[in-house]
């Protein structure tokens, strides 16, 4: 995917995002289905914490800490961040040195894309906990946060021991798209999905135990699937 594409996407998601925020009182009280303890007044103060603490990063290079939200008003504390994150967003050089937690260079091309995902999985989060259809996004992109999941998050999971090493490689194949391998040496299992079921499933947004082919050692396939494959 075009890193071009990433700031579009990412307009998108916040442009329907600001409209659920802005939803009656008794919706913003009700449960985020993949998020437990949440509701949605809760996801929209974790995107205002994660919008200020990625634009910080982004403005001064470094590493940052992440503001925690209002214990009340974080609807509005969400709504009032939107124009400078995304200001910031839209201005940043992708090419400018800059801290993030994936692999060199860590440039800062890493937040459009990081944010980008970020809101579209909340985006997901919003419209399911408000009864509303899944938004749909273009295969390139779903294969994109596949890839970021498979090759920067996972990887990062295990490095840091918070997932169990594998005890064989399983790999994740979209047909025709893409193949991504999880472990060492050669494959003991296999997982294919659809990029919008691999998407969501990755993301423990759907069950993808149940939903994907596995082929080979299923038992490992299903290990591997618990991970936690993303924090």
């Amino acid at each position: 995917m075009s890193p071009d594409l990433y700031l579009p996407e990412l307009i998108s998601s916040l442009d329907r995002l600001s409209l659920l925020a802005r939803q009656p009182e008794d919706v913003l009280t009700r449960p985020v289905p993949a998020c437990p303890g949440w509701n949605l007044k809760d996801l929209f103060g974790h995107l205002g914490s994660i919008e200020r603490w990625a634009g910080e990063i982004v403005l001064s290079g470094k590493v940052a800490e992440e503001p925690v939200p209002p214990a009340t008003g974080a609807v509005a504390w969400f709504l009032e961040g939107e124009d400078a994150f995304l200001g910031t967003m839209s201005a940043l050089d992708p090419e400018e040195p800059c801290w993030n937690f994936g692999p060199p260079p860590r440039t800062a091309g890493f937040w459009r894309r990081r944010q980008a995902h970020e809101h579209a999985v909340h985006l997901i989060d919003a419209c399911q906990a408000s009864g509303l259809a899944d938004p749909t996004f273009s295969a390139d992109f779903l294969l994109d946060g596949i890839d970021e999941i498979l090759t920067m998050f996972t990887p990062r999971q295990l490095r840091l021991g918070r997932m169990p090493q594998p005890e064989g490689a399983v790999t994740f194949e979209v047909a025709g798209a893409g193949r991504w391998k999880i472990g060492e040496g050669d494959a003991k299992a296999s997982i294919s999905s659809t990029p919008v079921g691999m998407y969501l499933g990755l993301w423990g947004r759907s069950n993808l135990a149940e939903s994907a082919s596995i082929e080979g050692d299923k038992a490992l396939a299903v290990r591997v699937l618990r991970g936690p494959l993303t924090p």
